[in-house]
């Protein structure tokens, strides 16, 4: 609904840099959180023509110092859009990683982040991303997670905790 309005709006960043706020709020106040949005896009726009010539940096750590870019929207712009190998850790990887024992004690998406890329391999760092991230959205889900229909039993941690509670 707002992308196709934003883009014939501002169809360049040096376009969408030159533009107040309230222009971009009007396009994109249906979406949440539309104030800071709103701020971030023309901040990130001004910024990223006067430190970086206007072309969006591919390095995670160059990324993140663009206004409203923290480190999981870093890591997934470098993933996607440049085939990096970044692993973005969002609730669904956070939760997910957790449950099955891929993470251990981890208490922040960079600590989950960190344990995560020490065993998965680089090349699949993106696609992982994705995996967990659907398998938490379909089947392990927050609420109400679908083991009797999930393939990871044999090594779920969570599943195996679960069928202990359940045998005593």
């Amino acid at each position: 609904m707002i992308t196709p309005l934003f883009f014939k709006r501002f169809p360049t960043l040096s376009v969408l840099a030159e533009s107040k706020q309230d222009e971009v709020f009007d396009l994109i106040k249906s979406c949440s959180y539309p104030n800071n949005k709103a701020r971030h896009l023309v901040a990130a726009a001004r910024f990223i023509m006067e430190n970086f010539n206007g072309h969006l940096p591919e390095q995670v750590d160059e990324l993140q110092k663009i206004p409203g870019v923290g480190r999981k929207s870093a890591n997934v712009i470098a993933s996607v859009a440049f085939n990096k190998p970044a692993l973005a850790v969002d609730t669904h990887v956070f939760r997910v990683s957790a449950r099955i024992g891929l993470t251990h004690h981890a208490r922040t998406p960079l600590e989950a982040e960190k344990q995560l890329v020490r065993y998965i391999p680089e090349s699949l760092h993106s696609i992982a991303h994705h995996w967990l991230i659907l398998h938490g959205r379909y089947i392990c889900k927050a609420r109400k997670p679908e083991c009797d229909r999930c393939g990871l039993q044999p090594y779920c941690k969570y599943y195996k905790q679960n069928k202990k509670q359940e045998a005593i």
